[in-house]
């Protein structure tokens, strides 16, 4: 509903309540992403072009959105193909979403190997 409310914001009430809601709310995600300035760690810019590895991530993301009580962390969670082998990033809200995902991508066709480095999101 928050989303809608934001979507449809233009400056009435739904939009200061919307504002008074997220004041405050940290949005800083710059200590967590320290992590992606490592050489060794791999990033979305690491996504290989070749048409099997586009296809294994597209794959992949499409089981994610399909499956059934994927919390939006799920589904936006970092999917870097490169000859084969599947890396996993990002935020998830539990340790059943961080191996459901892994084991949606291991089925995918053409997937060599996963790396499975989703974190647990902590409150």
């Amino acid at each position: 509903m928050a989303c809608l409310a934001a979507a449809l914001c233009f400056g009435g009430a739904a939009c200061k309540e919307q504002n008074d809601s997220t004041k405050g709310a940290a949005a800083d995600n710059t200590a967590r992403n320290k992590v992606d300035r490592d050489s060794n760690t791999k990033t979305p810019l690491d996504q290989s072009e070749s048409s099997p590895d586009i296809k294994i991530t597209a794959e992949i993301r499409r089981e994610i959105m399909k499956a059934e009580n994927m919390s939006t962390n799920a589904q936006n969670s970092k999917i870097i193909t490169d000859k084969g082998v599947v890396t996993l990033r990002g935020p998830v809200n539990s340790s059943a979403e961080k191996d459901k995902i892994g084991a949606l991508a291991s089925n995918v066709a053409g997937v060599v190997r996963v790396d499975n480095q989703l974190e647990i999101k902590t409150p």
